[in-house]
């Protein structure tokens, strides 16, 4: 080998050196990149974490509040069915003494509106296939029948009630009434003007209390 041809390798050499530093420098750049790129996804990921760990205990204390929650709105309900339950026995017990006083009174004197009539019933109940139908009181003489339902406070359903249901089932379970007259009446210990009007501009005879004696407002 000549010394030409030394100094040509040696020269190729150090040149393909040069080119290896110069690519390990950009390889070396291109990893300090990558990893100040990894310590900043790092950093995110932390941020993450910091944040999720923020949101359940968020969700923790939100779950132990809808618990609470859960537990009061449960003590409610059993306050409310309670009271309802006491309310409602109430009402129920209030309509069976207006019942036995309207009772009472009428069997005592069995008229209505200048009619006497024969006998008096109450809660008669009668059902024929599909229908049934039950009637606080019921005055009947040769000629006519009194329908009486009675209310501890009248409302204005319970006017629609007696002329709409109430009067056609009735004309369908006592076919023995037929050729009898009908008369419709309200029996109610609390009744407000406008609803004691809205019965008598239908018809309807309104029967209130005054003290122990009955105050009949005929329609």
């Amino acid at each position: 080998m000549t010394d030409d041809e030394l100094r040509e390798i040696v020269a190729n050499l150090a040149l393909s050196q040069i080119k290896t530093n110069a690519q390990l420098a950009k390889t070396d750049a291109q990893l300090a990149k990558t990893d100040a790129q990894l310590a900043k996804t790092d950093a995110q990921l932390a941020k993450t974490d910091a944040q999720m760990a923020k949101t359940d205990a968020q969700l923790a204390k939100t779950h132990a509040q809808l618990a609470k929650t859960d537990a009061q709105l449960a003590k409610t309900d059993a306050k409310l069915s309670k009271l309802a339950d006491m309310y409602g026995g109430v009402g129920n017990n209030q309509g069976k003494v207006a019942e036995e006083f309207y009772y009472n009174s009428l069997k005592h004197k069995l008229e209505i509106n200048g009619i006497r009539f024969d006998f008096i019933e109450k809660n008669v109940t009668r059902s024929k296939g599909d229908i049934e139908e039950e009637y606080d009181i019921l005055l009947v003489n040769g000629k006519d029948v009194f329908i009486v339902e009675v209310k501890y406070r009248l409302h204005p359903k319970d006017i629609d009630c007696l002329l709409g249901r109430k009067l056609a089932n009735f004309i369908k379970l006592f076919p023995e009434y037929q050729d009898y007259k009908i008369h419709l009446a309200l029996a109610s210990f609390a009744v407000e003007e406008d609803v004691k009007r809205m019965a008598l501009e239908q018809g309807i005879t309104v029967l209130q209390r005054r003290g122990n004696i009955v105050e009949t407002l005929a329609a």
